[in-house]
């Protein structure tokens, strides 16, 4: 395994958009219009609130998505499936998260926060689907990553089953002030495992 190397931010892009294949598609969200509608209805569910904590006012979501496209550290986008918005998802870079101080994190490490906005569409083994395609899709799109990280909270059992399902792998448990964290890794090649 290569050993963790401290990496300034500025040297490292900003996320990729994930390279996916159909039936998924995926485009940046933006912060104003229908799209800033959908994330806003989304995270008012009580299925994605319940982990997310983010049932905010229309005004906050927009400056919150406006504030990511902004900067270099979150790209928000929408995910469809066969053409009809499926989830809302954060890809970001490590190096410029919280996550970062949690576990020897290398300078391209990807990491992603996914909410299906419907929940009759979950359970159905969409989520892991997705999931197994976003991860890869991220590795396409950076050549320099060599994982893709999550960090659901250890008591969303569903979350977790998808994640395992899609070829993420439990690498310990992070404590963030707001919840326990199972940190969930998918490695490009089994070396690149954190240790």
């Amino acid at each position: 395994m290569t050993s963790a190397q401290p990496a300034a931010p500025s040297t490292v892009p900003g996320p990729p958009l994930p390279l996916l294949r159909a039936p998924w598609s995926a485009r940046p969200a933006r912060a104003e219009g229908a799209d800033l509608d959908l994330v806003h209805g989304w995270m008012q569910s009580a299925h994605i609130d319940a982990f997310w904590h983010q049932a905010w006012p229309r005004e906050r979501w927009y400056e919150e998505i406006a504030g990511h496209l902004a900067g270099d550290a979150i790209l928000p986008v929408l995910v469809d499936l066969d053409g009809r918005p499926f989830a809302y998802i954060e890809v970001y870079r490590v190096v410029r998260d919280r996550l970062a101080d949690h576990y020897a994190r290398l300078p391209h490490d990807l990491g992603v926060h996914i909410a299906i906005g419907e929940e009759g569409r979950t359970g159905k083994g969409l989520g892991r689907a997705l999931l197994r395609d976003l991860a890869e899709g991220l590795l396409a799109a950076d050549p320099r990553c060599t994982r893709v990280v999550a960090e659901p909270d250890v008591t969303n059992a569903p979350s977790l089953r998808a994640f395992e399902a899609a070829g993420f792998r439990p690498a310990g448990e992070v404590s963030f002030p707001d919840k326990t964290a199972a940190l969930m890794v998918r490695p490009r090649r089994e070396e690149d495992m954190p240790r």
